[in-house]
């Protein structure tokens, strides 16, 4: 019973790996069955092309713009990209005003948005609410434009407004620019820049009614994180309905609780408070209660990607200033297929070296290597195509690199393996027990050499430029499988494969002669003599060279003490006859 449990661990671990493979295989055909995912991973910007949008600032009154301020919203749009689940985004600065974003492959409009937004959020109280039209309607019951500003209106307060809510910031000509405005003139506005501590006259997103707001009482920059998820009741039952929920640094939460406090007590817009995303009302929420704790939600027309996308704009922050598309076009790839066919024929080769090694050094032994080699490659292949479909993962050639780099380390593996299992072959033990012996030697080797390459594709990850991390993904990626291979395929195989007669009866081809390893001693540093042998005296003389040659110290002087007592004991003999 006792030697039947390596198999029955074996059988257990083939059919873990069975069930892995199966699950990934069976989850992509669903997604090339019924989704958008293909076969084969989708490639990054230098092999497939992609879109490349020029992004020019806008600023007032001949604003300078500082590096500082354009180093700052490349971080905020390579945050909001690599959000989005994007890989391989190429964002850098062209002269000293404008942004290049290189996306690969062609992005949707959400994720265009992401990158032309410049997520600009103020919290307004709302003084003025209307139509979205700028008509009135008269006496005859007929509506008619309202006229423009006359004028000689008064636009300044006639007394100092005491906060956001005052009335006293509706002058005359500020009451006539609002009822002229219309919602249908405010689609070809941009209104992101407005003045922050100045009355806005604004509508909102979907262009359905227009306000008036006061200036600025809470600014997005007090905002600490943002999320997006489904609206639940006090039941904590989900309404169906997507929000963003904000979470206020403590100054934002001071600041949202007094303003709050005071909206409470007003009556109609006034108890209103908008917010606005780059010159647009998302949300004009009534206030029913002062919201002390900094954790105000924001609800409205949201799907859950739309929500997502605001969450991630928030959280990220918002632009320094806003920006301009002066340009979006198609662009090719940098590289092409002639590129990418070349790396995989680097690869076809290496794979091929390698199995000439294995197969010269161990015989049939090396089909293992090649198998796990395959095994391997239809693992990292699966998951880098789910990555593609469920995270728009892209294979870049440094990606590809680090595959072909990712053979040699597997194969490494293996080797070590291999060699300790013929250790203990030269030691005398059994098949059987030099795989087990050996597994329970290599695999402490495995983890550490597995452990250093894992850790260096992490740092170099986090640390290197975006153009080298497809590099240490890949790297760190089939590291994980490289283990995965070893514990779930390799040890299994070799378990089974060492309770087979062509095996463990040692034959020449098997890679594993224990006469051809030099193993024909007994005992610790205790040699056979040729003699003892059953093979010719050349051979044996050879395998005797072997083993001494691949003694250790401790053995090789425990071996000369031996030789040196045996004719000692020889002398003695000698004499007394």
């Amino acid at each position: 019973m006792a030697k039947s449990t390596p198999v029955k661990k074996a059988w257990r671990s083939l059919t873990w790996l069975g069930v892995i493979v199966v699950v990934l295989l069976g989850t992509l055909t669903a997604g090339v069955l019924f989704s958008n995912a293909t076969w084969l991973p989708k490639l990054a910007l230098d092999l497939e092309g992609g879109t490349q949008i020029i992004l020019a600032p806008q600023v007032q009154n001949g604003q300078a713009i500082e590096q500082q301020q354009l180093d700052q919203a490349v971080s905020i749009i390579r945050q909001r990209i690599d959000a989005s689940g994007i890989s391989e985004a190429q964002i850098s600065t062209e002269g000293s005003r404008n942004i290049v974003v290189s996306l690969p492959g062609k992005p949707d409009e959400a994720t265009l948005n992401r990158v032309k937004s410049s997520a600009r959020l103020d919290f307004r109280p709302v003084l003025v609410a209307g139509s979205p039209s700028n008509e009135v309607v008269g006496a005859d019951g007929k509506s008619t434009p309202a006229p423009s500003p006359a004028p000689g209106l008064q636009s300044t307060p006639s007394t100092s407004p005491t906060n956001g809510s005052d009335l006293a910031w509706v002058t005359p000509k500020l009451q006539a620019e609002f009822n002229a405005f219309s919602c249908s003139d405010a689609k070809t506005q941009d209104l992101s820049s407005a003045p922050t501590d100045q009355p806005l006259i604004t509508c909102d997103d979907q262009n359905q009614a227009k306000y008036l707001l006061g200036p600025v009482e809470v600014k997005g920059q007090d905002i600490k994180d943002a999320s997006a998820g489904l609206v639940q009741t006090s039941q904590g039952v989900t309404t169906g309905q997507w929000a963003v929920n904000i979470v206020f640094n403590p100054n934002g939460t001071k600041l949202f609780s007094d303003v709050t406090t005071r909206l409470v007590a007003l009556q109609g817009a006034q108890n209103q408070f908008a917010i606005v995303l780059d010159g647009k009302v998302i949300s004009a929420p009534t206030t029913q209660a002062a919201i002390t704790d900094g954790r105000p939600q924001i609800t409205g027309n949201f799907t859950e990607s739309s929500a997502k996308a605001l969450a991630d704009q928030l959280k990220f922050g918002a632009l320094p200033f806003s920006f301009k598309v002066q340009s979006q076009d198609t662009i090719s790839a940098t590289l092409g297929t002639s590129q990418l066919l070349s790396g995989l024929i680097a690869g076809l080769i290496g794979l091929i070296l390698v199995a000439i090694y294995t197969f010269f050094q161990y015989r049939l032994l090396g089909f293992v290597t090649i198998v796990s080699l395959v095994v391997a490659g239809v693992l990292t292949w699966l998951t880098i195509s789910l990555l593609s479909w469920h995270y728009d993962y892209r294979l870049s050639l440094a990606g590809v690199a680090g595959l072909i780099v990712a053979i040699g380390f597997t194969a490494d593996s293996f080797i070590v393996y291999f060699e300790r299992i013929r250790d203990e072959l030269r030691d005398g033990r059994s098949l059987e027990g030099a795989v087990e012996a050996g597994w329970a030697r290599a695999r402490r080797t495995i983890y550490a050499s597995k452990a250093t390459n894992l850790l260096a594709a992490i740092v170099l990850y986090v640390l290197a430029a975006a153009n080298v991390r497809g590099f240490a993904f890949t790297l760190g990626l089939t590291t994980i499988i490289d283990v995965i291979v070893v514990l779930l395929f390799t040890h299994p195989t070799l378990q089974l494969l060492a309770r087979t007669r062509f095996f463990s009866s040692g034959h020449p081809l098997s890679g594993l002669d224990p006469q051809a390893l030099g193993a024909v001693y007994r005992g610790a540093a205790q040699f056979r003599s040729p003699s003892a042998t059953s093979v010719s005296t050349g051979k044996a003389a050879r395998s005797g060279k072997e083993a001494a040659r691949r003694q250790t110290i401790a053995e090789r002087k425990a071996a000369e003490l031996a030789a040196a007592s045996t004719s000692s004991d020889r002398s003695t003999e000698g004499k007394d006859s």
